[in-house]
């Protein structure tokens, strides 16, 4: 059960001066040597650290082995809007997630429970970032862009990405708990796994839950169309399969708000993950059937230019 790891890292994260540093800590208390928080200032002030953990598999190329590797990418604006709001935001779910999933992953492996592949979780840490408009409420900011965001958090050993989000704030999305997205990859929006469809079933006990994404979400951020919000924004820097997995509710829920986090919901998603990571690492959970992908490609071609900011900025650039 990921109950506790759950219950340390939204203990971690509640507070008003928490920074990477603190976080790899608790990455280390936990048995993760390789844990790192690298600051990052942004062009308008104020800056995040972004931090990594990576634990090795019993057979991941950490240690020679052939077993593929999931990333887990916590993925928010920040987990903080002060001094306007007191406390964490709904935002931080992202974060949160990632941070317990570290924690539990790394004590199952103290306890000699080793993830068969290795496991990259990746996310960043910010608590006085400002907020900024959407519709139909409003999102958090963040001291740096997308760009840099994806720079830091997507590593390049990571085979396949579950990018964790809080997705609350959209009318789309009618479900307290978490929901997954179909499979992106370099600009094809595919269908959703039933691999992860069956685990999710497994892990909560109920039917699994989608939401629907379009051509505009799967676009890099800067380009002036509408976006869910930034789930999906790794598979604009990848050529691996990314899954979102949104933390939802019923309600539209501003991303600023506090008080507004939910234990239950956050700790399904990190078990959820973790399960995942057991069966991809073991070769026994597919995002995309590669072959059906490759006929995509040979019927309609690439689809590489929806991973960029399109014609315009192309031009501009000349």
């Amino acid at each position: 059960m990921s109950f506790k790891a759950t219950l340390e890292a939204f203990s971690l994260l509640d507070d008003s001066g928490v920074n990477g540093a603190a976080v790899v800590e608790a990455f280390r208390a936990a048995g993760i040597e390789e844990s790192t928080s690298v600051r990052i200032e942004g062009p308008a002030g104020g800056h995040t650290d972004f931090v990594k953990a990576v634990i090795p598999g019993k057979h991941g190329a950490r240690r020679g082995g052939n077993a593929p590797t999931l990333g887990i990418i916590g993925r928010l604006g920040a987990i903080g809007a002060r001094p306007e709001m007191i406390g964490l935001v709904s935002d931080g779910d992202g974060a949160a997630t990632a941070v317990a999933a570290a924690l539990k992953a790394g004590c199952m492996a103290r306890r000699g429970d080793v993830l068969p592949g290795d496991l990259i979780i990746a996310t960043h840490i910010c608590p006085d970032a400002p907020t900024e408009p959407h519709e139909p409420v409003p999102f958090m900011g963040s001291p740096v862009d997308m760009r840099e965001m994806n720079k830091h958090e997507i590593d390049p050993g990571m085979d396949a990405i579950l990018s964790v989000d809080t997705t609350k704030g959209n009318r789309i999305i009618n479900h307290k708990g978490f929901a997954i997205s179909p499979t992106v990859k370099e600009g094809y929006i595919l269908r959703v796994s039933e691999d992860l469809l069956g685990l999710m079933s497994i892990s909560t006990g109920a039917a699994p839950v989608t939401f629907p994404i379009t051509t505009q979400d799967i676009t890099p951020y800067g380009n002036g169309v509408h976006h869910v919000n930034s789930i999906l924004q790794p598979a604009t820097s990848t050529a691996a399969p990314v899954v979102g997995v949104a933390i939802t509710t019923e309600s539209a829920v501003p991303g600023c708000a506090t008080g507004a986090s939910h234990v239950v919901d956050v700790e399904q998603a990190v078990r959820f993950a973790l399960e995942v990571a057991k069966a991809f690492g073991a070769g026994k959970c597919r995002f995309f059937d590669p072959e059906e992908f490759r006929r995509m490609v040979e019927l309609y071609g690439p689809m590489n230019h929806l991973q960029t900011l399109g014609r315009t900025a192309r031009a501009q650039r000349l």
